[in-house]
């Protein structure tokens, strides 16, 4: 399949700015795969779908404040750095995207805060927008870290805009008062089993699940278990070809453990629903995925690329968010619901004025 047949209108003012007031409250579009019928509920209904022995797999990775804001030296021009992952703990090196790239180059500081406690030193060139920074900092490994995050804001996506202005800013004001939204979203883009930090996205399909609605699957029997992907900016890459097995993935850190593969071979063998929340989870397992569908432990990195007429293997049904047009996300959404189903879904949730994004409404795919 081409790109081009995954091109959805979605009006801009349908990418939701902020969370509504309760993670559950959110709508839930449910797409029956084998025969296409569609239903319009709510996140609170999702157990309603599920029986004793169901089991969800949900990503418990924890996003760090990656975003800063730093000025160049002489200059004093105002860069963004976009923390992308670690990779030397001692010496302090990262992988950083910036903006605007063009000002920095190779030997430039960047200085994070007024008293110049924390300096980053670009050392080499990745990407367009890409740097390898070493940071410059008296504080020890610890303190560091600490320091880092506290300069950090949370990473929202860019279409997620900040600061907020004209209607949305009147919504936002009529749900939450004078609340400030830096504090909201410090709050809310982070689901509440995170544990393992290291993720520069959320994991926003599981953003829905309130301890409320975790406690009544509990109660009907629904195992829950995790697996950890390390959310990367992979994930949200601008498809740019249109010929999509020419696609490349980004790299992701997963992690799989045994409680894990001890469930879904339960699941299996009692013929029961295995429920995937987030793409990325569907990647994970899939990455794992024996020829029938078993699972391994595993740790280590995935280049998963998903989409039609991928046969899936694990998981019989599939929780997730609303996303974009010709997004990665689209196309393993697709792959698993069908094309015409899932085009035809999105079709009507755009009608019906669905809430597109991390913070927007859901989809739950079952056969």
């Amino acid at each position: 399949m081409k790109l081009s047949q995954f091109k959805v209108r979605i009006p801009e003012e349908q990418f939701a700015q902020f969370p509504l007031p309760f993670r559950d409250d959110s709508r839930m579009l449910v797409l029956h795969r084998t025969t296409g019928d569609i239903e319009h509920k709510s996140v609170k209904d999702l157990v309603d779908y599920f029986d004793e022995g169901d089991l969800f797999v949900f990503n418990d990775a924890k996003v760090f404040p990656a975003r800063l804001f730093a000025q160049k030296e002489k200059t004093m021009a105002n860069i963004e750095i976009f923390l992308l992952r670690e990779l030397n703990h001692e010496m302090r090196y990262w992988d950083v995207l910036v903006d605007p790239a063009r000002k920095i180059r190779i030997g430039n500081k960047l200085f994070l805060d007024e008293d110049l406690t924390i300096v980053a030193e670009v050392i080499d060139n990745t990407t367009s927008r890409g740097r390898t920074v070493r940071f410059l900092t008296d504080y020890d490994n610890s303190e560091f870290l600490d320091r880092l995050y506290e300069l950090g804001h949370t990473p929202v996506p860019k279409y997620i805009r900040r600061p907020m202005e004209g209607d949305v800013k009147e919504q936002y004001e009529k749900i939450y008062g004078d609340y400030p939204i830096d504090k909201l979203d410090e709050e809310r883009y982070q689901t509440i089993f995170a544990r393992k930090t290291g993720a520069v996205a959320v994991p926003a399909a599981g953003l829905h699940f309130s301890k409320q609605l975790l406690k009544r699957m509990e109660i009907r029997g629904i195992e829950q278990q995790f697996l950890t992907s390390y959310m990367s900016l992979g994930n949200f890459k601008r498809i740019e070809v249109d010929d999509l097995p020419k696609h490349k993935m980004d790299s992701e850190r997963i992690e799989i453990e045994q409680p894990l593969v001890d469930a879904v071979d339960r699941a299996h063998a009692a013929e029961k629903r295995v429920c995937a929340v987030g793409t990325e989870v569907m990647r994970a397992l899939e990455h794992v995925a024996g020829t029938v569908g078993q699972i391994k432990p595993y740790e280590g990195w995935t280049g998963k690329f998903i989409y039609p007429d991928y046969d899936f293997s694990v998981a019989n049904s599939f929780f997730v968010n609303l996303y974009g047009s010709q997004s990665i996300q689209l196309l393993c959404v697709a792959a698993f619901g069908g094309y015409d189903n899932v085009m035809n879904a999105y079709d009507e949730a755009v009608e019906l004025g669905y809430r597109f994004g991390d913070y927007g409404d859901s989809m739950l795919i079952v056969d």
